[in-house]
């Protein structure tokens, strides 16, 4: 019996150490049959100081705990915060999702961080199958390696493009200098010209007649504003002080910011309430015409429709010198700037009424119709340029008669010329809206003249008719003083002492003629003023070469014009046969 108890408890303590054997897993390369669950580190969310985001770190957390399922791995995520970093430690099933993500690397020794984008945002997790391996966290640069090192056919498909993208910057660097040396060609050309005041009917412009830029050096704006695509979004434009106002319209100087820096190029914006959408189309379309691009006509950048300020915008370039009426307030001129003035105003008009272009090419002529002295800007070099299109009206030969008489009665009545006035335009002849033109241009060139130094005692300024009509006058009261009294503004005899003055006065005269058909056209006013220029100057020379005569023999200035002189005969002086040139 003892000998069976002994062989009874040597078989038992066998079968137990067999038995803890096979529960051990791994020992000596045998299967696990129950297979144990794993000891992780467990930790709610906490704040760490050591774990940055970069290299190798240790979580710093105390508690170890067995997985309730043995499926389970251990798991590591890691935050940053607005102002620190948070760690968080737990068990979790592989084929479960957490935080709206799935596991992919929980068979890994080691906890390599990863950035995913959580439900709570982003976050770099890690997961691995190891005793505790959640507490050593590897943030690896290798999640940034470059995915083209894998892909072999990118590799290809950039090499075979490298040539075909040198190729395109080569040529868009050629096709820029070109136009930067042609712009620069251009540019010296024109300063050339602004030197000698000399414009030519007949001047070669192959090269200016695609377009023709306002190249007024002196002014910051319209440099790189007019190669924007304003079609896509608005400009972006601070509006800074409000510089004039109008009928339809404000206008405002602005600051257009550049995409590519802090600076900024000064702009002028003309904005219409949603009331003048009219006004605001009309004169966008005149201003959309390429044609009407020339040096003394505003430069158009672009127009945009502000849906969420229901306004409409017109970007133009700014002229700090502002308008000819407030040039003319505050200043008096010598007679050279009144021939600069003067001549590239007549310039300007006459390349608007012109239906061809200098290089032969044929455009459609344009009236203004509202020509006065506050829609015409001074730019830095003292010349010219019109603006306010607003009533503007193309010649357009498809134009019916009814289509010309719906146009009515327009413009500002102390501006207006005598047919105008009395509505009996011939709407059977376009040129009679181009007389209309020269008979308000003619009241500007006395305004110029009224403020020149060369006729004497100049007063204070004042617009044409002066105190003889209110300051707004209506239609009937310009009626009176322009049909039943054949009123015009006063020339003095004074004026007419100085003999290029005399020569701008016979022209005004001319202009401003009662009869429609017997007024000049522009472009024999620019081509006496240009060739006044020209015996003006052979006077000077010819009077600086001769010796100086003595203090005693020179004619006293005061002298009294005799009574039979009268001004139309001073037009004897002119050279230019005006007829001629028309008829060209």
């Amino acid at each position: 019996m003892a000998g069976q108890r002994c062989f009874l408890s040597l078989h038992g303590a066998l079968s137990i150490f067999f038995f803890s054997v096979l529960l051990r897993p791994g020992t000596a390369g045998m299967p696990q049959l129950f297979p144990m669950s794993k000891l992780c580190k467990f930790c709610d969310v906490e704040l760490s100081s050591s774990c940055s985001g970069t290299g190798t770190c240790f979580t710093n957390c105390s508690i170890t705990s067995i997985c309730v399922e043995a499926s389970e791995v251990c798991v590591a995520i890691w935050r940053k915060n607005e102002t620190d970093f948070s760690i968080e430690t737990i068990c979790h099933d592989p084929a479960k999702s957490l935080h709206g993500i799935m596991l992919d690397d929980y068979n890994s020794s080691t906890c390599v961080m990863k950035e995913k984008n959580t439900t709570s945002g982003m976050a770099h997790i890690c997961s691995c199958s190891e005793e505790e391996c959640n507490d050593r966290l590897l943030f690896s640069p290798s999640e940034f390696v470059d995915p083209t090192q894998d892909d072999p056919l990118v590799s290809v498909i950039l090499v075979s493009l490298l040539p075909l993208v040198v190729m395109g910057i080569i040529v868009v660097g050629m096709l820029y200098w070109y136009r930067a040396y042609r712009q620069r060609v251009l540019s010296r050309e024109w300063e050339s010209s602004i030197k000698k005041r000399k414009p030519k009917a007949g001047l070669d412009c192959s090269d200016a007649c695609a377009i023709m830029m306002d190249d007024d050096r002196s002014d910051t704006s319209s440099t790189h504003a007019n190669s924007l695509n304003h079609n896509t979004e608005p400009l972006p434009i601070d509006l800074d002080l409000l510089v004039g106002k109008g009928r339809f319209a404000q206008v405002y100087k602005g600051k257009l910011k550049q995409t590519t820096s802090d600076q900024f190029e000064t702009v002028a914006v003309k904005i219409f309430p949603c009331e003048e959408y009219a006004s605001w189309k009309n004169e966008k379309d005149i201003f959309s015409n390429t044609d009407l691009r020339h040096e003394n006509v505003l430069h158009f950048l672009t127009a945009e429709e502000r849906k969420v300020e229901k306004q409409y915008w017109l970007i133009t370039a700014f002229h700090p010198r502002g308008n000819l009426q407030e040039h003319l307030t505050h200043n008096v001129i010598s007679w050279e700037e009144l021939q600069v003035l003067a001549s590239s105003l007549s310039l300007g008009v006459a390349h608007l009424h012109s239906d061809r272009l200098p290089c032969g090419r044929p455009k459609v002529a344009i009236v203004h119709r509202d020509l006065k002295s506050s829609n015409i800007l001074v730019k830095n070099d003292l010349t010219c340029c019109l603006c306010d299109f607003g009533l503007g009206l193309s010649l357009d030969s498809s134009l019916s008669v009814d289509d010309l008489a719906n146009s009515g009665q327009v413009g500002t009545a102390r501006y207006m010329a005598p047919e105008v006035l009395e509505a009996r335009l011939n709407l059977e002849n376009m040129e009679s809206f181009k007389q209309t033109d020269i008979y308000s241009m003619a009241l500007v060139l006395w305004e110029m003249t009224s403020r020149c130094k060369a006729i004497g005692e100049v007063k204070d300024y004042e617009p044409a008719y002066g105190s003889k009509v209110r300051e707004h006058p209506c239609v009937e009261s310009m009626k009176d003083n322009v049909l039943r009294d054949r009123g015009r503004p006063e020339i003095p005899d004074s004026w007419l002492r100085h003999q290029g003055v005399a020569v701008v006065c016979a022209t005004i005269m001319e202009c401003w003629d009662h009869d429609p058909e017997a007024r000049l056209t522009a472009h024999c006013v620019a081509e006496r003023i240009t060739e006044l220029e020209d015996e003006m100057d052979k006077l000077s020379n010819r009077s600086s070469s001769e010796e100086k005569i003595p203090d005693e023999q020179k004619i006293p200035t005061d002298v009294e014009i005799p009574e039979m002189v009268k001004i139309t005969e001073i037009q004897d002086i002119i050279a230019v046969d005006c007829s001629v040139s028309d008829e060209k």
